[in-house]
């Protein structure tokens, strides 16, 4: 899988998730981080630095669902972050 294949697939699951339940979204966000890691193959500065933010961005969503926190605030920021990378990626 490319790296933008991964980066659309991120994508599209944080727009599904963030509008799920909450136990829902935080299987779905689990469901991802193989695809958000590190990449086999060495990427440009950019583009790995944009995958960092989104997977750090994701996590701080898991983090506060796990814990029953609010999200609101934090989709947004994840979406971007994993947009950027998409963006990058191509």
């Amino acid at each position: 899988m490319t790296e933008s294949e991964k980066a659309q697939q991120i994508v599209a699951a944080l727009r599904a998730a963030e509008v799920s339940p909450p136990e829902a979204a935080l299987q779905t966000l689990n469901g991802l981080m193989s695809l958000v890691r590190s990449p086999s193959v060495e990427q440009p500065l950019e583009v790995e630095e944009a995958r960092s933010a989104a997977f750090m961005s994701i996590c701080e969503v898991g983090k506060a669902l796990h814990r029953g926190q609010p999200t609101e605030a934090l989709w947004p920021t994840a979406l971007a972050a994993s947009e950027r990378w998409l963006a990058l990626a191509k």
